[in-house]
């Protein structure tokens, strides 16, 4: 016999699991092991038929085979059926459940156990991996498992994992009228009035923002249904967490204490705290029951847990953009926009001389202002003046309802009079929905199957993480972070790691740790009032406590770099320290104008999303060095880039206004085997169509983006393994024409590269040549000679391939011309050797076989024979040191090549017949 055991109280999440493994598990029977839930009872009285439901009473453990327990992972909560867990002649017992962090003292022999919002969704997974389809009755009990579970999926426990079961259920044909009946049955009369007794009866307290609320109900005996009691009180107060104690008697010196208790406050986890006095449940919703206790100590005890894990509200600080960009009351409606339109703001603070706010202009008053054609009016005429501010230390939910009250959509922050930074709606919107979501950890099963599907190692689902830091990059590395964090805090700054190395932590393996060669930082000091050099004065500070790096000052570019080579600890190391800063481009291709801002601009005008990602070193109060978990900031949806192993650019004009962007996209989707996103793609393929860097070429002298930034672009792709995956996905995306208008990889020039890639693989292994540089001018080599050199003088590369591309036309021609008539090995060599390697590789890339050939055999034979004697020879044999060793001994190589000479008696022969003393 196999029994499914629902837990004592059974939910409807407890029968949907159980009713749905009755299908996976043909012949089993469920046993609820200790009474249900009002609802749950209500809706057996007309269904019970409709699936196989057993009496405890009625079982006979002798014949039990397998048990299998669902939506619980404790015995005490089987009631007397948790005996049957000790039986000798069990052979196996499954656990189904989606409560983690939980300690089972079940003895599985499997587990099943998953981040989902009701233990139905597990159990439905598997019936679709089955095919394994459903009757109405089974479909709408297990419905009605996940509806209640995950109130209809507004629980922030709620997955797309549950979305999609109930997706399917419905499919099966799930009855949605007697789902709307049982999901919210209405509270009995009995829990009516004890409604009415709560709310008269309620205590509340508020802490950072949050309203907390508890209450105690004495009653004579046990009242079912005060889950839904508590969930009623939150709706109609609407607090956001509350603690509902029923007190009641058992004899007469005996008695019992349930507590219930419901949050929405983010980042509590009542679980946690209930499992400290033997309950447990959600991180939003648990219970517990005890007797002989004191209810008010208790109720206190749960009630300081909850005070003590409400989390601080953001404050403006925290959320403002900083520095402000203003204004002054006369500048113009059109200088006005032209600002606008370089930093893509949605309005401009209006200061006067002494810096002092007088007002708000937004980007539909200046719309309104050129539409009547007042392009040349001051915005003075247009500015709201009429304005709401804050400090700060104003809390979220203060910044939140100054918002809703007064419909603004920006707030000014105010410190000491100064206009220190903005809160914009939405800045406010995505704080929100960052913690709208408790980060919760997966499950083994979880990771694993997220780290298969997307080769990431990390315990959360969602952004706004925290990251685990300490136990992820080599010691000494770490101790240089924390150093460098310390450093920022004494001077009140934030210090962020940035870009490419955030993005490969979170790609990293699980073991190991990562010593990352190539590190950025950010700092960000600006609600602290730091001056643009923050970053540079960071690095000279660093670079006092490691004497052994040499520092390099960036300053157009407001960064410094401080370089280790072959250092003892960090080995050969490049920390980029920058000040956070936003960028504009004059023209396209150009080097961007800079200037410094806050981290989120800095992040804003990065190139991928997967690169706009940033952890915080610092804590939200200086002293404290770096921390072990540092936030991870994502305003751009990188994370899910991650998951979904994709390229997505930020902006729109990314690709116009810097096209080695393009190349970077695509080192990066072949590095990592990601896809570029499709719209993505599209404004690639715009970009290039659109003729925009001819244009740009044409009338601007300088195009760093096409020269010497595309140059080290190239350098990166063509160093890679995957090197050519990649210039084949750039031909494939039209993007080779960044290079030259003419070039594409057709199927002449993919046989040269790999000819290219033996010859410098057999004839310079150690190498003595660039060979990226070689790759770079085989792909020039294969543009019509008029355009050779000046392609490669465009890219500034070394005098020397400058002058080889220019004259490997006329050198192809002699050799080509020459070598077929050329009967004897001396005459070639006597031609070949006046050349150097690189344009002799580049000339048999490009010529047919049999030149080819005789170029090869030049390498590998003719190059390497030497004359049979030396100078030193001569000299013995009696010949005079002069001009005349030169002719000899080239009289002699060719001899030997040409067979006449074999050894040493022959050379000598040679020598007496044609110079005779």
């Amino acid at each position: 016999m196999h029994l499914i055991l629902c837990h004592t109280t059974a939910d409807f999440d407890a029968l949907g699991a159980a009713v749905g493994l009755t299908r996976l598990l043909p012949g089993s029977k469920i046993v609820l092991t200790g009474g249900s839930h009002p609802p749950v009872r209500d809706f057996l009285a007309l269904h019970r038929d409709e699936y196989p439901l057993i009496e405890r009473r009625s079982v006979n453990p002798e014949k039990i085979r397998s048990l299998t327990v669902v939506d619980t992972q404790h015995r005490d909560r089987l009631g007397k059926a948790a005996q049957w867990l000790d039986l000798p002649n069990l052979r196996e017992i499954i656990v189904y459940d989606h409560h983690l962090g939980q300690e089972s003292d079940i003895l599985a022999t499997r587990s099943h156990i998953s981040s989902v919002g009701a233990t139905t969704t597990l159990i439905v997974e598997q019936l679709q991996q089955q095919q394994i389809s459903l009757t109405p009755a089974e479909a709408t009990v297990m419905a009605l498992g996940i509806h209640v579970d995950t109130s209809s999926l507004t629980f922030d426990l709620s997955t797309p994992r549950d979305a999609l079961a109930l997706a399917w259920l419905m499919e099966q044909g799930a009855s949605l009228s007697v789902i709307s009946t049982y999901r919210d049955p209405g509270l009995s009369l009995q829990l009516q009035q004890l409604l009415t007794e709560a709310l008269e009866n309620l205590e509340y307290l508020c802490l950072h923002g949050y309203t907390v609320a508890w209450v105690t109900l004495k009653t004579d005996s046990f009242v079912p249904g005060l889950s839904s009691l508590a969930s009623e009180l939150v709706e109609l107060t609407e607090i956001d967490a509350i603690l509902l104690a029923n007190e009641y008697p058992l004899g007469e010196s005996d008695s019992h204490l349930t507590v219930i208790g419901r949050s929405q406050i983010p980042k509590t986890n009542l679980n946690l705290l209930f499992q400290l006095l033997g309950g447990g449940g959600h991180s939003q919703a648990a219970s517990l029951n005890l007797r002989k206790v004191d209810s008010q100590t208790i109720l206190k005890q749960l009630l300081e847990g909850v005070k003590a894990q409400i989390p601080h509200p953001p404050t403006a600080r925290d959320l403002m953009s900083s520095p402000v960009r203003t204004i002054l009351p006369e500048t113009t409606i059109a200088e006005a926009q032209r600002i606008l339109l370089r930093y893509g703001h949605s309005g401009l603070s209006v200061v006067d001389a002494q810096k002092q706010l007088v007002g708000i202009i937004s980007r539909r008053d200046i719309d309104i202002a050129l539409h009547h054609g007042f392009s040349h009016a001051p915005v003075k005429g247009y500015m709201t003046r009429n304005l709401k501010t804050i400090t700060p230390d104003t809390t979220l939910p203060e910044i939140e309802a100054l918002m809703v009250t007064y419909d603004i959509g920006r707030l000014p922050v105010l410190e000491n009079g100064q206009l220190v930074g903005i809160v914009s709606r939405t800045d406010v919107l995505r704080e929100l929905h960052q913690n709208s979501t408790e980060f919760r950890v997966l499950s083994l099963e979880s990771q694993s199957s997220l780290k298969n599907q997307h080769g990431l190692n990390h315990s959360y689902l969602r952004t706004g993480l925290n990251i685990e830091l300490q136990n992820k990059f080599a010691p000494r590395l770490w101790q240089l972070l924390t150093t460098a964090s310390q450093e920022a805090e004494k001077r009140g700054w934030h210090l962020y790691l940035v870009g490419g190395a955030v993005r490969d932590l979170l790609l990293a393996q699980a073991s190991g740790t990562l010593m990352i060669k190539d590190i950025d930082l950010v700092v960000d000091g600006f609600h602290n009032a730091a001056d643009v050099g923050a970053g540079v004065e960071l690095a000279k500070a660093l670079q006092q406590l490691y004497p052994s790096a040499r520092l390099e000052n960036h300053g157009a570019f407001q960064t410094a770099t401080l370089l280790w080579h072959k250092d003892p600890e960090l080995d050969s190391l490049w920390v980029d320290i920058a000040t956070a800063r936003t960028e504009f481009y004059p023209y396209p291709a150009a080097n961007p104008e800079v200037e410094a801002s806050s981290i989120r601009q800095d992040l804003y005008r990065r190139d991928f999303t997967i690169n706009a990602l940033a952890l915080r070193l610092t804590t939200p109060r200086a002293g404290v060095g770096a921390q072990q978990a540092a936030p991870l900031l994502d305003f751009f949806g990188g994370l899910i880039d991650l998951q979904a192993k994709q390229i997505r650019i930020l902006h729109a004009n990314s690709f116009i206004e810097d096209p080695t962007r393009i190349y970077r996209g695509v080192r990066f989707a072949v590095r990592f085997g990601f896809q570029i996103e499709p719209q993505t793609e599209e404004f690639i393929r715009y970009a290039i169509n659109s003729g925009v860097y001819d244009r740009t070429a044409q009338e601007n002298s300088r195009t760093p983006a096409l020269q010497t930034r595309l140059k080290t672009e190239l350098k990166h792709i063509l160093e890679a393994p995957y090197w050519k995956s990649a210039l084949q996905l750039l031909d494939n995306l039209g993007a080779l024409q960044c290079i030259h208008p003419t070039l594409k990889l057709d199927a002449e020039l993919l046989r040269q590269l790999r000819l290219l890639e033996r010859c410098l693989r057999r004839f310079d292994p150690q190498p003595t040549l660039i060979h990226w540089e070689m790759c770079l001018e085989t792909l020039i080599a294969h543009l019509a000679p008029e355009y050779r050199a000046k392609v490669a003088k465009n890219l500034q590369l070394p005098e020397d391939s400058i002058a080889r591309l220019k004259n490997l036309a006329q050198v192809q021609t002699e050799v080509m011309t020459l070598l077929p008539t050329l009967q004897r090995p001396s005459q070639v060599v006597q031609l070949l050797r006046q050349y150097d390697l690189p344009i002799l590789i580049l000339i048999a890339v490009q010529s047919p076989r049999e030149i080819r050939h005789q170029i090869w055999e030049y390498f590998t034979v003719w190059a390497n024979v030497q004359p049979l004697l030396n100078g030193n020879d001569l000299k013995k044999l009696g010949y005079k040191p002069g001009p005349q060793y030169r002719q000899i001994l080239d009289d002699l190589l060719a001899a030997t090549l040409n067979g006449v000479i074999k050894d040493r008696f022959e050379a000598e022969e040679f020598l007496a017949e044609h110079y005779p003393k």
